[in-house]
């Protein structure tokens, strides 16, 4: 039996924390998962219940869910890449360290996070004040993993190359301690032909190594190659299509890091309110490596029942 280590994206509530995410994760049929210690949109973190985080462990354990593939993702508004304001840089360091502190008190070895824009102050400046506060935050030799994440180019955003992320990697002192997640979509939008996945690896492999990816978000993408719009899709129903992830998830150099699906939620009647998480129907299609036609309405479906 092929090796699949698949999870998506799950909550992480005041209430239950780590177990929680646990139990939702379990309920999609997952072996992995990745959650926010909160909302991704602040900073905004309440203390960890000890007790739950011993609990979610045990579970963990019982149902073959190896913690080491168990992924943090970091919110979207630390920006490592701007310095116009010293103390809004300095405070997204600081949250970052919160953040490590976070992951290591919950048993968390891997954490994304998105590399950072430079809002106009220039690729070039934009790295280098990356590498300046990776620096400040990796000050420690061991701790938590930084997985920078490959992005899609949108505005001004950094690490939508692979040159860009290796120029972070080899600019870090501590850079051990520095990982990267593939984003399927962001590499489809960046203008990475990931229908060639082979010859994308073996680009990968000759810019920054394959020993560095940590983990690899699946999401198909609503955008043509080269967009730089980042705009997920469900499985199958985008531009990079079922076949072509079915390969990627399943690629036998990627078979012991752990897929992750940040796929959007659906709508109850083909609207804006997005309340079905697909992630339980999109993982029986995948592990029946099956296109689904009727994807959609089956979630719809599965959602009613319960």
């Amino acid at each position: 039996m092929e090796k699949l280590i698949i999870g998506s994206h799950v909550s992480f509530t005041q209430e239950e924390g780590l177990l929680g995410s646990v139990k939702e994760a379990l309920s999609y049929g997952e072996n992995t998962f990745m959650f926010y210690t909160g909302a991704p949109q602040n900073t905004i973190r309440g203390k960890i219940d000890e007790n739950k985080t011993i609990e979610a462990q045990k579970l963990m354990k019982e149902n073959h869910i190896d913690i080491n593939d168990v992924i943090i993702h970091a919110p979207y508004i630390i920006n490592l890449a701007n310095n116009k304001d010293e103390d809004k840089f300095n405070f997204a360091v600081n949250f970052l360290k919160q953040e490590l502190k976070r992951a290591q008190t919950l048993g968390i070895k891997k954490v994304v996070l998105h590399p950072g824009s430079h809002v106009g102050l220039g690729v070039e400046i934009g790295l280098k004040n990356i590498i300046k506060g990776l620096n400040l935050v990796l000050d420690e030799k061991t701790g938590p993993i930084i997985c920078l994440e490959t992005m899609a180019g949108k505005g001004t955003e950094l690490g939508k190359t692979f040159e860009e992320i290796k120029t972070i990697i080899e600019g870090t002192q501590n850079s051990q301690r520095l990982m990267v997640c593939l984003d399927t979509c962001h590499l489809n939008d960046a203008g990475y032909n990931v229908q060639n996945f082979d010859e994308l690896l073996d680009n990968f492999d000759k810019i920054i190594g394959l020993d560095k990816i940590a983990c690899i978000h699946i999401n198909d993408s609503k955008n043509s190659l080269g967009a730089h719009k980042d705009r997920h899709e469900n499985i199958g129903l985008g531009t990079i299509g079922f076949e072509n992830l079915i390969k990627i998830i399943y690629h036998e150099k990627l078979k012991e890091v752990p897929k992750i699906l940040e796929t959007p939620y659906i709508s109850k009647d083909g609207g804006k309110d997005r309340t079905y998480p697909p992630y339980k129907k999109e993982i029986e299609m995948i592990r029946q490596k099956k296109y689904n036609e009727n994807l959609l309405e089956d979630i719809r479906k599965y959602y009613s029942k319960l």
